[in-house]
């Protein structure tokens, strides 16, 4: 076992304890409808798991991001779904790093107790993609109050969050500036704002993952709402996103266990023609290959935990977390699947479900081409090539 798992082995074991009450079951009703996991979100915030990021001075644990990373890895492993709740463990970082002592005092104890939930983040839109420079929501400076036209996509769990970090343009984009120059960072109160300006349209997806499309026609957003100063909202959300690189990586490789652990077992137990499945080859080795490669993920990951907890940037190293764990979380779950052959298709197996949740992280929140380009360009020093 090792070191890092051994420093929070308690916060595998009581993360455990509490997915152990939420099965495959409960998880297969809600996909059935599409629907939020209310309770396993309250149970998390109600045992502290939600705010472990957020300074004992406003009530959270004041862990660092390896902690963090251990719980959304339990997640994972125990066969839940991180994704309907991670997003709150690196949004809030953004007020924490940028906002001002009387935005933390108003926000984080409320965040940390569970009596607000910021989930939603709005940044990317239908003609922008990951081309973040090239967004079209704008906020417009009216007396006190900011004026918010645009639309955004993929803005998951907008529907279930009470807060929204939004990012848009407060300044013209003209030919003297860097495409990302301008944006802002605006803190927006869901619960006033629907009805108000703000309208929220579901997307149906592959998997139940609670994602809409948001439209702001004139919303009114007060000016304290600014996240830091005008026209840095990019560099803002980019310094959050080694965090959400490093966190999602953690959910992948506790996937791959998940998917290691069910082929593995289903391996063994299984009898055809008079023998073990797990007994053949080539059964054995894609299991085996899909745990070297998960195990390999994993040491990249605490790589870049080890980096950002000293206070460097690891853009690199984060991105190559991310892109190698959630290859390995879809190896992991190729081999499950084919280990399972019909029955890996069976809802009752699970395997199916959470098949459909690991291969989002293929795409999201950064496409593997993507990373691709950004480790050619700013490692190898090779041309840009977008």
């Amino acid at each position: 076992m090792s070191q890092a798992v051994d420093a929070y082995a308690d916060i595998h074991d009581a993360v455990a304890k509490l997915c152990s009450r939420f099965p495959g079951e409960y998880w297969r009703a809600l996909d059935r409808e599409m629907a939020y996991p209310k309770a396993f979100i309250e149970a998390l915030t109600q045992a502290g798991w939600l705010s472990i990021l957020i300074p004992e001075e406003y009530g959270g644990a004041g862990l660092p991001l390896s902690a963090a990373a251990a719980v959304l890895e339990e997640i994972q492993h125990a066969g839940c779904n991180g994704g309907a709740c991670h997003a709150q463990m690196y949004t809030m970082g953004t007020v924490l790093r940028h906002g001002s002592e009387e935005q933390k005092q108003k926000y984080l104890p409320a965040l940390a107790s569970g009596e607000l939930r910021l989930q939603a983040f709005g940044v990317t839109e239908p003609t922008s993609g990951t081309d973040t420079g090239a967004l079209r929501t704008t906020a417009r400076l009216d007396g006190d109050c900011y004026v918010i036209n645009g639309q955004k996509i993929w803005t998951s769990r907008a529907e279930h969050s009470d807060l929204m970090l939004l990012l848009a343009r407060t300044t013209p984009l003209d030919a003297s500036m860097k495409k990302t120059d301008g944006l802002s960072v605006l803190l927006v109160d869901m619960r006033e704002a629907l009805g108000n300006g703000l309208t929220i349209r579901p997307i149906r997806t592959m998997m139940n993952h609670a994602t809409t499309e948001v439209f702001f026609d004139g919303l009114r957003v007060p000016a304290e709402n600014l996240i830091g100063e005008e026209g840095r909202g990019f560099r803002y959300i980019l310094s959050g996103m080694n965090a959400e690189r490093i966190l999602i990586a953690a959910e992948c490789i506790g996937d791959a266990k998940w998917f290691i652990d069910k082929a593995s077992a289903y391996a063994r137990d299984r009898h055809v023609f008079g023998r073990p499945i797990g007994q053949n080859q080539g059964i054995q080795f894609p299991i085996a290959k899909a745990y070297a490669n998960m195990c390999a993920a994993e040491l990249m990951v605490r790589e870049a935990l080890g980096l950002y907890e000293a206070g460097k940037n690891p853009g690199a190293e984060a991105n190559m977390a991310k892109m190698l764990a959630a290859d390995a979380s879809f190896e992991a779950a190729n081999a499950c699947i084919q280990t399972h052959g019909g029955f890996g298709f069976a809802e009752e197996y699970d395997v199916e479900r959470k098949f459909r949740e690991t291969r989002l992280y293929q795409v999201a929140p950064i496409s593997t081409n993507l990373i691709l380009s950004y480790l050619a360009e700013h490692v190898l020093g090779l041309p840009r090539s977008h």
